[in-house]
C-alpha cells in the first residue's frame, strides 16, 4: 500500500516508528514490540536510518524482515548526505526489488564522530535533492514522505525560511510529511496555517514522542529544537530518577496532546516508539474513541 495514496483519499493514519537494533537481543525485543503493536492495525510502520548511513545494512534487513514476515506496510527511512547518487540509486533499486513502496526522504545528520565530514562529490546535499532523484529515476513507483519541523529545523534562521524550503520538497514530489516531535500543539497548528497560506496542502502527520525517559528526551529535544513545556518539566524534575513516575506523567501528557490533536482534525498520528510498546499501547487505547474509522484497504 502506498501511504501517499491512502492519505490522499482522506483516510486517517496511525503509524509507529522503530530503529534498527545493534544486537540480536535488541532485534528480539523489537519484533516482540511489533507483535504487540500490530494488533492495533497500523496504517504503516517505519524504520530509521543512522547518521551518515551508519545503519544502511541494518535498516535494510529490518525493513525486509518486517515486509516478509508480517502483513504490515513498512516505510524505509533514507538519508542522503553521506551517499553518492549511485549509492542512493542502488539502495532504492534494492528496496524496489524487495517490494518496498514507501520511502521517507531525509537529508540526515552529519556523523558526530566525523567533525571534518564533507558530502561526497555530486551527493544529494539536501532532502529536496533526494526527492528529485527518486522522482527522476523511479517516477511514481515510490510514495515519498519528508520530514517537517513545526518549531523550525535547528539550522533554519526563521519560520519563513523553513516554510520556503519545506515547500520546495513538496513541489519536488513529496506526497506527505511526518513532523519532528513537538510537545506544544500550537506549534503544529501554526505550522499548518503557514503551509496553507503558501499553498502547501499535503497531509502533515504529527509525530508523537511519549516521554518515558526524561533525561533521554531532554537530550533529543535539545538536538532537534523541540520545546518541552515548563509545566511538564516542573512535574518531571522531582521524580527524574523514578522511571515509573516519569512514564506515568509522560503517558498522561501524550494522551492529552493526542486528544487535542484528534479533536482538531489531524490526518494521523505517528508514534516514536523507541522500540517499546507499552506507552504507545496505553495512549492508543485511551484515545481510540476519538480516532476516525480507518479503511486499510482503501
Amino acid at each position: 500500500m502506498k501511504i501517499g495514496e491512502y492519505l490522499k483519499q482522506g483516510n486517517f493514519s496511525v503509524s509507529f516508528e522503530f530503529f534498527p537494533p545493534k544486537t540480536p537481543e535488541g532485534e528480539r525485543q523489537l519484533f516482540e514490540t511489533i507483535e504487540e503493536l500490530k494488533t492495533l492495525n497500523p496504517t504503516f510502520v517505519s524504520v530509521t536510518y543512522g547518521a551518515g548511513g551508519s545503519t544502511r545494512d541494518r535498516t535494510r534487513n529490518i525493513v525486509k524482515r518486517i515486509h516478509e514476515e508480517t502483513s504490515l506496510t513498512v516505510m524505509a527511512h533514507l538519508t542522503c548526505i553521506a551517499h553518492t547518487r549511485e549509492e542512493l540509486y542502488e539502495i532504492l533499486s534494492d528496496y524496489k526489488n524487495i517490494g518496498i513502496e514507501n520511502i521517507l526522504a531525509l537529508r540526515g545528520d552529519v556523523p558526530h564522530d566525523r567533525p571534518d565530514f564533507r558530502p561526497p562529490e555530486g551527493a544529494c546535499r539536501y532532502a529536496v535533492d533526494l526527492v528529485r532523484l527518486i522522482r527522476e529515476k523511479f517516477g511514481n513507483y515510490f510514495s515519498v514522505g519528508v520530514a517537517s519541523y513545526p518549531e523550525g529545523h535547528p539550522e533554519s534562521p526563521n519560520m519563513e525560511w523553513e516554510i520556503r524550503y519545506f515547500g520546495e520538497k513538496v513541489r519536488a514530489g513529496a506526497d506527505f510529511s511526518i513532523t519532528q516531535m513537538f510537545f506544544e500543539n500550537h506549534y503544529y497548528y501554526e505550522f499548518i496555517d503557514m503551509c496553507q497560506k503558501e499553498g502547501i496542502n499535503i497531509p502533515i502527520i504529527p509525530g508523537i514522542m511519549p516521554i518515558t525517559n526524561f533525561k533521554q528526551i531532554k537530550k533529543f529535544a535539545s538536538m532537534c529544537g523541540a520545546t518541552i513545556p515548563q509545566s511538564l518539566i516542573e512535574k518531571m524534575e522531582p521524580v527524574e530518577d523514578r522511571p515509573e513516575e516519569i512514564a506515568k506523567i509522560g503517558v498522561e501528557f501524550a494522551i492529552a496532546q493526542c486528544e487535542d490533536l484528534l479533536r482538531n482534525g489531524v490526518p494521523g498520528l505517528h508514534f516514536y516508539t523507541l522500540n517499546r510498546s507499552r506507552a504507545t499501547l496505553e495512549i492508543y487505547r485511551s484515545v481510540k474513541g476519538l480516532i476516525p474509522i480507518r479503511d486499510l484497504y482503501a
